[in-house]
């Protein structure tokens, strides 16, 4: 499975991904959730452990790496993803609908779609309709929620999940664990 973590900007992505591969890792019997970094926004799969160690660092590393999409980057990206044979690949991609983003994600299988805006979710559904891309989850994310909504669908899991934060640990939220499990169990049932 290749699944594209999606959603417009500023909606939790980056931390989603990180408690989302922590979650996995805990699940016994899991394939190792690889990562590809899909957008060059400076925050790699280094910036949520670094933000917890050393804020200061972590600000300073991203205004350093951070760069605009390039021809030689999109090429780059969309081969790894295209070439990648591991059994679970999470994708990362900036929160715009591009050509730069369509092309990194040609070759996903699946989506994600984390949204802090419900109005943004039927843009990103046609963007996975565009490109063939399952919808494993829709997700609302609340920034200033107190808990997680949780509906698991055998398709679609869709619920909400509160407070994605930079530095925050959010692999034992109610919806991240449930994910988890989802793309563990859809995985399972692929690979039948």
């Amino acid at each position: 499975m290749k699944i594209v973590l999606a959603g417009p900007p500023r909606s939790g992505k980056s931390c989603l991904r990180e408690g989302l591969k922590q979650a996995i890792r805990a699940i016994p019997g899991a394939f190792y959730p690889y990562v590809i970094t899909a957008c060059p926004d400076g925050e790699g799969a280094w910036f949520q452990e670094t933000v917890q160690n050393s804020p200061e660092l972590a600000a300073a590393c991203k205004a350093a790496y951070k760069s605009k999409f390039t021809p030689e980057f999109v090429e780059r990206i969309a081969n790894s993803v295209k070439h990648c044979s591991l059994e679970l690949t999470l994708i990362d991609i900036g929160g715009m609908i591009t050509p730069e983003n369509r092309k990194i994600c040609e070759h996903a299988t699946h989506i994600i779609i984390l949204s802090s805006d419900p109005s943004k979710f039927n843009e990103w559904r046609e963007f996975a309709k565009s490109l063939n891309l399952t919808v494993l989850a829709e997700i609302y994310s609340d920034y200033y929620g107190a808990e997680d909504t949780v509906n698991e669908g055998d398709e679609i899991l869709t619920g909400s999940v509160h407070y994605l934060e930079r530095g925050e640990l959010v692999m034992d939220r109610p919806l991240i664990k449930a994910l988890a499990r989802h793309i563990v169990k859809n995985l399972k049932k692929s690979s039948e």
